[in-house]
């Protein structure tokens, strides 16, 4: 093989390696994989040409070129705390955070130049609208209403740019620190005043509670009392006419009843406040009859001893209020 075959050889291999660089290099830019939720705006030669979709894409090597993706996520963007003026000129710090969809790719590459930029300007322009009209206590107290204005004119501002606004968040609103102490010491003494509304009302339903309580114990304790005395004297009641009708049917003598008011004296004089106690008239009859016993039995039995009449002893006169009673004993200690 001589020289000139040599280099033509060479010439040939180093081709046919140019050639093949060449075809993967238009392979390598033809093709075009896209990620699932993004989207890719080819434009051919420096003209919008079609959006590129997730999954496999063909472009034209060399007059086709392909803008850096869009992601179509919604997205969630956290803002730097804003100083806004209220109505009654305090200055309060809002931090707001807002989320966002990318709708159309194509919008929100040729419509707007920077479009997470232009939703930042755009929703603090708009939160100063909105909190510009209210003063601090509506403005800590109306946050949905803030919400929902908010959304509402970022969604009908950004819609050209192909952007949605799903929501708007206030995240803090922060006051100044000498507000923020007046609010504090305004919180604190109503806390305390509920609290003391609160022991007062507590202590009124106890003292309530415990004198409906008293009532009612004394009405029941009256009522038990009422008929525990009924049930007292129905017993009392029945006692006597128990004792009353056995009386009757054992028809007792003179000398019985004398026996038993002699084992009633020492209870009539029991007790150490009894000075003296009366004697009743019956007594007498009583201690007549036993006496008159007595002397029966010791009567001789012989016919014709002549028998002595028992004495005979007047009945001692019932003891008036106004005179001392007839006979008086010691009392028995």
């Amino acid at each position: 093989m001589t020289n000139g075959e040599l280099f033509g050889q060479i010439l040939l291999v180093l081709f046919l390696v140019v050639v093949a660089i060449f075809v993967l290099t238009i392979l390598f830019r033809s093709i075009r994989i896209i990620p699932q939720a993004n989207a890719g705006i080819v434009e051919r030669l420096g003209k919008y040409h079609k959006t590129l979709m997730p999954g496999l894409n063909i472009l034209v090597p060399f007059i086709d070129r392909l803008r850096p993706l869009i992601d179509m996520r919604e997205q969630v963007v956290s803002f730097p705390p804003q100083p806004v003026i209220t109505e009654d000129n305090l200055v309060v710090s809002i931090d707001t955070v807002v989320f966002f969809q990318v709708t159309d790719a194509r919008a929100a590459t040729y419509e707007i130049a920077n479009y997470l930029g232009a939703v930042e300007q755009l929703t603090t322009t708009t939160l100063r609208n909105v909190v510009g009209s209210l003063n601090l206590e509506e403005a800590l107290t109306s946050r949905d209403t803030i919400n929902g204005k908010l959304r509402v004119v970022l969604d009908e501002s950004t819609g050209k740019w192909g952007v949605r606004v799903g929501r708007v968040e206030l995240k803090a609103i922060d006051p100044p620190a000498s507000i923020q102490d007046s609010m504090e010491k305004q919180m604190r003494a109503e806390r305390d005043r509920r609290a003391q509304i609160l022991t007062a009302e507590g202590t009124k339903q106890a003292a309530i509670l415990q004198a409906e309580g008293s009532r009612q114990a004394s009405i029941l304790e009256a009522e038990g009392e009422a008929q525990a005395a009924v049930l007292r004297a129905n017993g009392e009641a029945q006692a006597i006419e128990t004792v009353f009708g056995a009386i009757h049917e054992g028809d007792p003598d003179s000398k019985l009843l004398a026996y038993q008011y002699l084992q009633m004296l020492p209870k009539i004089a029991d007790g150490a406040s009894n000075k003296l106690w009366i004697i009743p008239t019956e007594l007498t009859e009583a201690l007549k009859g036993i006496t008159s016993g007595f002397m029966s039995g010791r009567a001789p039995a012989s016919p014709d001893a002549p028998t002595a009449a028992a004495p005979t002893t007047p009945p001692a006169p019932t003891p008036q209020a106004s005179t001392p009673p007839a006979s008086t004993l010691p009392p028995t200690r």
